[in-house]
């Protein structure tokens, strides 16, 4: 039942696309191509390394896909 233009192929990159545009894209005025290459790098260093997601039980992308532990946080 795999075909062309099926919803599930593209429900994931869907969803991030509607986090990077809401979070970050719509909230700044980029100048230039070249300077909203420059900031989605960065929001996308956030989002995958340091942004716990609810759906990865607190966890960012990294440490769920990589393996990487938790790193202790101190109050």
């Amino acid at each position: 039942m795999d075909g062309k233009g099926r919803w599930l192929d593209n429900v994931f990159v869907e969803r991030l696309w509607k986090s990077v545009k809401y979070e970050h894209v719509y909230l700044h005025a980029y100048e230039s191509v070249d300077e909203a290459k420059r900031q989605l790098v960065i929001y996308f260093d956030f989002y995958n390394t340091r942004c716990p997601h609810k759906s990865l039980n607190r966890r960012t992308p990294d440490m769920a896909y990589f393996g990487q532990q938790e790193i202790a946080q101190t109050a």
